[in-house]
């Protein structure tokens, strides 16, 4: 496996991780009140940024977001347009 290979994977861990806490800590201030939650285009943004797997997951565990059509549709979306780019450059790339 090539170096290019370990540093996306790392790059898509990390910011699945970080995603997926942010779902957390987001879900955990929103049961305390006056407490500052993480705006919506924060948790977006990671999911651009190659989070969006993390994301998913967290709403799933943490039950959080799940009535936000923007999100049921918008995480998933994303993800799939995450995985066709990857595909994509793969495929340019590596098969000539």
């Amino acid at each position: 496996m090539a170096w290019y290979h370990i540093a996306a994977a790392g790059w898509i861990l990390c910011t699945s991780l970080i995603s997926f806490f942010l779902c957390g800590w987001d879900k955990r201030c929103s049961k305390r009140p006056g407490v500052r939650r993480v705006p919506e285009r924060t948790l977006f943004g990671w999911a651009l940024a190659g989070g969006s797997l993390g994301l998913w997951l967290g709403m799933q565990l943490f039950r959080h977001k799940t009535r936000h059509w923007y999100f049921v549709w918008g995480v998933p979306a994303i993800f799939v347009l995450e995985g066709a780019a990857l595909a994509a450059w793969h495929l340019l790339v590596f098969c000539r």
